[in-house]
């Protein structure tokens, strides 16, 4: 009987995956996961930029350090059993580990780490800035990673710490990848980007078995990996658009895990099925345009902490969605600040408006993304605002004429979000606590320049100062320290931490999805 259910299994995976398919159940060594994988333009590490892409490169691949499944929040060691940091000189030099292979079979030289990070720069494809924050670049990078033996030497240019050093090299284009097996498919010199994007060659918990954009992706164990092999014997990701198909296929056991459903179908889940809530890097905000006058007063801004109906928000509509979190950097990574002080406190805010003469009625325009939740979220500021006499004109639009209306400073109050591009605290302190230049024609991508916000010096210097620090105690303190004063005294008025559902049968244990979708981890994972 068992034979039967797992032939037919294999038979349905091997067609095009449909919402029809039905399956008794899922095998016990194998994970099915329906997800809408739809997103992936790339699944090269040094093209890959997608969310779903991400999940595929960090179980398939490693880097020399990286966070892993046992604790994202830690910086541990990948394919680097160890290193040294020479802050002065600007460099790090990494000693590999003893009898790690590739997928292949090939054994990971420093030579495949120096021609994997090498590789990024010279393609210079979507996620190569990560890298090329360390000075590299098509013509030095061969000067700047070298090998000798099994140790490389990596080499940087600016003024920045090891410790920011190693979070570039924690991130998705630092992944090593198998130089002999992917110059074998060299096509017309893209240094085997065409035979990536479909293939695999890394030496991760999983190696790629099978791919089909916007239909599957099929992972196999890999029994040789350096940390222990994985506790099931493949992973399957069946692309289902569809969220009401995935709760359907979830609930008749056709799937073990449900990636994409609505808070509203969390909540009606019945049956056999548990929820877990993983927090999310992003993290949300309101923001004050400083170029518009009635904006300008620190009262303001600190009448409107009191002014955000905070848990009546994370309570209803935006319950599972998120939670509160009032500080820049994401609860879950080391030099985060998780103390939330604000509350609603209506009669709070209008004594400190009253305190400091402030007059009312304020009558500001609101930008939104016209979708849900923002518009939800729009809809409660402006209700608990006109309470103190702020009244929000809200102004729904499209993502792309909000993010631009942004850019161009031509806001007056703004609903948004932000996120790292890689975890490092550095990567949120400059968006949220630096701008030594607000002048117009000095764009920056970050909330302080598009709120026109001209940055106390010394906030500008402390941010300057923690990248270069090179204790990491000592910078987790400072960026903490800079948390602080921007949740206490800034137009920036930072609400909750994005948060993610994953629905799922109440045998799997030991997933693990961390804060970014470069955390998605299959290895613990047992049904």
């Amino acid at each position: 009987m068992k034979f039967a259910r797992a032939a037919l299994f294999a038979a349905a995976i091997a067609l095009p995956m449909s919402p029809v398919a039905v399956l008794a159940e899922t095998p016990a060594d194998v994970l099915v996961v329906a997800q809408n994988i739809d997103d992936i333009v790339a699944i090269d590490p040094a093209q890959a930029y997608e969310f779903t892409s991400g999940e595929l490169v960090t179980n398939v691949y490693d880097r020399l350090v990286q966070y892993d499944a046992e604790d994202p929040s830690v910086l541990s060691a990948g394919l680097a059993s160890e290193w040294t940091a020479d802050d002065a000189a600007k460099t790090i030099t990494f000693t590999l580990r003893d009898g790690v292979t590739f997928h292949s079979g090939n054994p990971v030289r420093a030579e495949d780490v120096v021609f994997s990070l090498a590789r990024v720069i010279k393609l210079n494809l979507t996620p190569a800035f990560i890298l090329t924050q360390l000075g590299w670049t098509p013509e030095n990078v061969d000067d700047m990673v070298t090998a000798e033996g099994n140790t490389v030497t990596i080499k940087y240019d600016g003024d920045f710490s090891s410790a920011f050093v190693l979070n570039v090299l924690a991130a998705r284009p630092a992944s090593v990848v198998d130089e002999v097996t992917v110059m074998s498919h060299e096509a017309d010199g893209d240094m085997g980007n065409a035979w990536l994007n479909a293939n695999s060659a890394g030496s991760g918990p999983f190696e790629l078995a099978g791919y089909r954009p916007a239909e599957i992706i099929r992972l196999n164990a890999n029994p040789d990996y350096f940390k222990g092999a994985p506790k099931v014997n493949s992973v399957i990701v069946r692309h289902v658009a569809e969220a009401a198909t995935q709760q359907l296929l979830l609930q008749s056991g056709d799937v073990d895990m449900a990636k994409n459903l609505t808070p509203d179908q969390i909540a009606g889940l019945e049956g056999d099925v548990k929820v877990e809530t993983f927090p999310q890097a992003a993290v949300h905000f309101l923001s004050f345009n400083q170029k518009t006058e009635a904006l300008q007063p620190e009262a303001v801004w600190e009448a409107a902490r009191y002014l955000v109906n905070y848990k009546g928000m994370t309570d209803s509509f935006l319950k599972g969605q998120m939670e509160v979190h009032q500080a820049f950097w994401p609860k879950g990574f080391p030099g985060s600040y998780d103390e939330t002080p604000y509350t609603y406190d209506v009669e709070k805010a209008k004594q400190i408006l009253a305190d400091a003469g402030i007059e009312t009625p304020i009558n500001v325009t609101l930008d939104v993304i016209n979708a849900t939740p923002f518009t939800d979220m729009a809809q409660s500021l402006q209700a608990g605002f006109a309470e103190a006499g702020i009244n929000f004109d809200i102004i729904p639009g499209t993502g792309a004429q909000v993010i631009t209306k942004y850019r161009e400073r031509t806001h007056e109050a703004m609903l948004l979000y932000w996120g790292p591009d890689f975890m490092d605290p550095h990567s949120n302190a400059k968006a949220f606590a630096y701008n030594s230049d607000n002048s117009d024609e000095n764009y920056q991508a970050t909330t302080t320049w598009r709120n026109a916000w001209a940055v106390p010096d010394d906030m500008n210097k402390e941010v300057t100062a923690a990248l270069a620090e090179a204790d990491q105690a000592k910078r987790n303190e400072m960026y903490v320290d800079l948390q602080k004063k921007v949740q206490e005294n800034s137009p920036i008025v930072i609400m909750f931490q994005a948060a993610y559902e994953v629905a799922m049968a109440p045998n799997v244990n030991g997933y693990v999805n961390g804060a970014t979708s470069d955390f998605v981890y299959y290895r613990l994972v047992s049904k």
